[in-house]
């Protein structure tokens, strides 16, 4: 299903091609007559206005007016920011037909975005999601390209061969498959192929069902509560699994029909059990704020960032204004800014790690970003940690006002009335 959400087109502009969000189980935005996607999972910031990213091409931006007095103003564009960690982001642009639009957009996406049960989900979630990602890159026949599921795992090419014609599949790069060839039951039994589970297989063993095609409700039990289970919680707080609660397991995860009536799970129940939400590794509960935040700052462990800027080593690594903003989207809330003195004619402090081959970066871009992004993902505070090399006051003056102009309100400089 689409979102109604305005129209926006990527840039550059040949051809036109306008972008749609999908929502449900999976959520992705999709565009263009070859279908790209983008899971919105892997989505880092959103920014639009002056902090969005101006094409730079200069035939696309004479084909989009930039430059001239009628040209399209930055309120227009939308940069989406998306990778896989911090560091390797890459820019996705898009540009609004409308003013306001790129806004919406923007505000849209990021709290999908940055929803943190949609970023944590079990691994049948995400199961699901790889399939529904195929099913949305079809070819102009309506199937699935097999280079694509090729694409989707390009460690081992052998192996996913070997898979795909384990399932009855065609292996062969250059066809396709149709959907109704592979639906989600399908694609489980394809991974089972391409990624062997011993450890499952020694569990089954353990419990005593290795041979068996089932393992028993008394054996589910006795593996949860006897395997699985702290044994240091409180059993009136939290009692063990009852068999009731094993046989509503049992229901959610066994799809044969004649296990499920018996009460019995099978192997392929089990690990779709084990792959389910009650067996994520962070507990969904604890997702979420838990704890009280209304103390003193030296009550809490600070999530704190070293070298901040730095892309990699701090002998000869790159630094990357783009740091700052990751950083503290992530969360961080304590960010460490080394500043050197800036050269002539400019005379503009920088940061960098000193005595080092690594790069530079302008002390006042740090600050704009810092500005920006601060607080889009947590209210909490933040502290900045000035390592401060600069010796020239008329430099420090100019990093002094850059805070003041920069930060406006959001800057203490002096006690809080209800904490003097």
């Amino acid at each position: 299903m689409a979102a109604s959400l305005p129209p926006l087109a990527p840039l550059p502009l040949e051809p036109p091609r306008v972008p749609e969000m999908l929502v449900g189980g999976s959520k992705f935005i999709r565009w263009d007559e070859e279908v790209e996607l983008l899971d919105i999972t892997v989505i880092r910031d959103t920014r639009t206005g002056r902090y969005a990213r101006a094409p730079k091409d200069p035939r696309t931006r004479e084909v989009l007016g930039f430059g001239e007095p009628e040209g399209p103003p930055q309120g227009r564009l939308l940069t989406v920011v998306h990778g896989p960690d911090m560091v390797g982001v890459a820019f996705l642009n898009f540009l609004a037909v409308q003013d306001g639009v790129a806004k919406v957009w923007a505000d849209g996406l990021f709290r999908l975005a940055t929803n943190i049960q949609l970023r944590n989900p079990p691994r049948d979630t995400q199961l699901r999601r790889a399939h529904t990602r195929l099913k949305l890159q079809l070819n102009q026949d309506g199937r699935i390209p097999v280079k694509n599921i090729l694409k989707m795992f390009p460690a081992d090419k052998k192996r996913v061969e070997t898979a795909l014609e384990s399932c009855g599949l065609s292996c062969n790069r250059a066809e396709s498959i149709p959907p109704d060839d592979f639906p989600l039951d399908t694609f489980r039994r394809f991974l089972s192929k391409l990624c062997l589970r011993p450890d499952l297989d020694k569990i089954l063993m353990e419990i005593g069902a290795a041979g068996k095609p089932y393992i028993s409700l008394e054996q589910l039990l006795d593996f949860v509560n006897g395997r699985q289970r702290d044994p240091r919680l409180n059993p009136l707080l939290s009692p063990p699994l009852s068999p009731q609660q094993g046989l509503r397991l049992v229901q959610r995860y066994e799809h044969n029909a004649h296990f499920q009536s018996r009460g019995q799970m099978s192997a392929e129940g089990f690990g779709r059990f084990l792959e389910g939400e009650e067996n994520s590794i962070v507990p969904p509960e604890t997702l979420q704020l838990h704890h009280d935040m209304g103390q003193p700052l030296s009550s809490y462990f600070i999530s704190s960032s070293h070298n901040t800027y730095l892309t990699a080593g701090q002998l000869a690594g790159a630094s990357s204004v783009e740091m700052y903003r990751q950083v503290l989207l992530s969360g961080c809330r304590c960010i460490e800014l080394d500043c050197w003195q800036g050269r002539p004619p400019e005379e503009e402090p920088f940061i960098t790690h000193g005595f080092t081959m690594t790069t530079e970066i302008p002390f006042k871009e740090v600050i704009e970003a810092i500005a920006e992004s601060a607080f889009k993902t947590s209210p909490y505070p933040v502290i900045l940690s000035f390592e401060n090399h600069v010796d020239s006051a008329k430099q420090q003056a100019k990093m002094a006002e850059y805070c003041r102009s920069i930060f406006g309100d959001a800057l203490l400089i002096e006690p809080l009335p209800k904490y003097p």
